[in-house]
């Protein structure tokens, strides 16, 4: 099942991807001047960027598979009258009065300190496929959350 994301999320996804290579690429020479420092059983500098190499090779595994399971959706051709991926919500918890906004975005580039949720989220998987005046009761970890939707931009 392939994973939504913006082109400008992709983009930045393939940067990280470019940064973790080039780290990636340094490691072989810090572990063969680490080696050369003498016995391994007691070489922190050489164990810690065994550990990293492990690391990294990781997280690069991880990211390129994600990648490509990944579908780039520009969020402007999807339907302007409902909730879909890419779009801007604006709610109004109707258990306090209080209104947020959130963009829902894939799980490569949502950034919750920047009010961006991915697709997967309970919050984003209850507001998908609404429009702008209705309410919609969330099942979230914390209990059922009553949200009306006030607005919906791209």
């Amino acid at each position: 099942m392939s994973k939504p994301i913006t082109e400008a999320g992709f983009q930045m996804a393939k940067q990280r991807l470019k940064t973790m290579r080039a780290e990636f690429e340094t490691l072989p020479e810090i572990i063969a001047e680490a080696r050369e420092k003498g016995d391994l059983k007691e070489n922190a500098e050489y164990h810690a960027a065994r550990e990293k190499q492990g690391f990294l090779q990781a997280m690069i595994s991880k990211l390129e598979s994600d990648m490509a399971s990944s579908e780039v959706i520009d969020p402007k051709t999807l339907n302007k009258e409902l909730i879909t991926f890419g779009k801007k919500v604006t709610l109004k918890d109707k258990s306090n009065d209080k209104i947020l906004t959130y963009t829902i975005l894939g799980e490569l580039e949502a950034d919750i300190s920047k009010n961006e949720i991915t697709i997967v989220t309970p919050v984003a998987k209850g507001l998908l496929g609404k429009k702008v005046g209705e309410t919609v009761t969330i099942k979230v970890p914390a209990g059922d959350k009553v949200f009306e939707i006030l607005d919906i931009t791209c």
